[in-house]
């Protein structure tokens, strides 16, 4: 899918290492966008980064914790040397712990919520003020379709989720005004390093495929193609809202 009649612009994804973030950064450079890679391991930020070079596009990685505020503020200063500025944020980086809810030590629950829900926040925080000094601004949160429904042993990952579902819709609100849009995606079964748990057991598998209306996983290529549309020029009328992608899971 590609924007050539449009500007290439600066995108920042957060765990752009492997599925759904990769996916997402390759999808973005194949549409002609510059990619700010952010992740914990250099390895496969490098990785990632030499595939977007292929595509003739340009790539910056930066490790940082998304959840830790000081190394936020300092991604910020980074990325402002180093790319001038972002236009387009993606906040994909999460994590899922599987337990009953009173099996959760504090320790995990907080893990889950900062990653999934304090993560975004800090950097919609620290980038929001680049995309209104240069008059464009996209920021997609990678929801759930947890954020609108729920499995057992569940608890903290769509306690996070539905968590950032409020937190993009009251955002796009407060930004509408400076022409900022912000949108959930939600994605359903998608055959991601997360869901390789139920992927590499065969009878959780079937159950999962055997819910699915349309009768298979979904592909990360598919997330990002979604992604690509949401940041492009004429996606400008659409802000505060969600787009499940799920293979008619919830629609059920």
């Amino acid at each position: 899918m590609s924007t050539a009649s449009q500007q290439r612009r600066w995108a920042l994804v957060t765990g752009a290492t492997r599925g759904l973030g990769k996916s997402i950064a390759l999808a973005l450079a194949d549409a002609g966008h510059n990619l700010a890679l952010v992740g914990r391991d250099q390895k496969l930020l490098g990785e990632t980064s030499e595939a977007i070079r292929r595509v003739g596009a340009r790539a910056e990685i930066f490790t940082a914790d998304v959840t830790n505020e000081q190394q936020i503020l300092q991604l910020s200063d980074q990325v402002g040397s180093r790319c001038g500025g972002i236009d387009i944020l993606i906040n994909n980086a999460g994590i899922n712990i599987r337990k009953p809810s009173v099996d959760f030590t504090l320790e995990e629950w907080n893990r889950v919520l900062s990653t999934n829900l304090t993560a975004p926040f800090l950097l919609c925080r620290a980038f929001i003020p680049q995309m209104k000094s240069r008059g464009f601004g996209r920021i997609i949160n990678i929801t759930s379709m947890m954020s609108h429904v729920s499995l057992p042993g569940r608890t903290a990952y769509c306690a996070s989720k539905a968590g950032l579902l409020g937190y993009t819709r009251t955002l796009a609100l407060e930004l509408a005004p400076d022409k900022i849009t912000v949108n959930g995606i939600s994605p359903g079964p998608f055959a991601t390093e997360m869901n390789q748990p139920i992927l590499s057991d065969p009878e959780k598998n079937e159950y999962f495929v055997s819910r699915i209306p349309l009768g298979r996983w979904g592909r990360v290529e598919e997330v990002g193609s979604l992604a690509v549309y949401l940041c492009s020029d004429s996606a400008s009328f659409i802000t505060g809202t969600d787009i499940v992608i799920d293979g008619g899971w919830t629609a059920q």
